[in-house]
């Protein structure tokens, strides 16, 4: 199960590194287009949804590996057991609140499947389309936190924590510029 979760995160950043590749590329092929007079401003609304795209599928890789901001002042104050009770805490409260952001997404984009909208821009395609990424990241990210939060009430380490030691270790502090 542990493999399956990993390839589930590491794919939701992968389709995020593709979303990036595909933001670049899309960029050239615009100024280029503009130099030769082409007609590109369509470009400017699928850049927009790839970046959202890119943002939400991104979101369990990055929080797994220890690439979200956290304030962790109160957390090195306390002794180890009052900092995995406060993790555990913390991983409960965000469970909740992501599966809440997560419901909400989903039904949001059921409705704009539901209504058949279609996007006001340049690019006239449904809007659930686009908004799919919306839901699928908020869904690997649900289970992200809550797959983090039975490992911390299990007695382990966070692996946020422990991805970044491992960066430490190795004199790795680039995330911390």
């Amino acid at each position: 199960m542990r493999r399956v979760l990993e390839g589930l995160y590491v794919t939701g950043g992968a389709l995020a590194a593709l979303c990036v590749l595909a933001i670049l590329v899309l960029m050239i092929g615009a100024s280029v287009g503009r130099y030769l007079d082409w007609r590109v401003s369509w470009i400017n609304d699928v850049v927009a949804w790839l970046c959202a795209a890119a943002a939400f599928l991104g979101m369990a890789y990055s929080f797994r590996n220890g690439d979200f901001v956290r304030v962790t002042l109160l957390l090195e104050a306390v002794s180890p057991a009052a900092r995995r009770w406060l993790e555990l805490a913390s991983l409960a409260v965000a469970s909740v609140a992501i599966s809440y952001l997560g419901f909400w997404a989903a039904r949001f984009t059921w409705q704009s499947w539901d209504f058949n909208d279609i996007a006001g821009n340049m690019v006239a395609i449904p809007i659930w389309i686009p908004q799919m990424s919306f839901v699928i990241g908020s869904a690997i990210l649900v289970i992200a936190v809550l797959d983090e939060c039975v490992c911390v009430l299990r007695g382990a380490k966070p692996s946020y924590v422990t991805r970044v030691e491992e960066r430490h270790a190795r004199g790795d502090f680039s995330e911390e510029l």
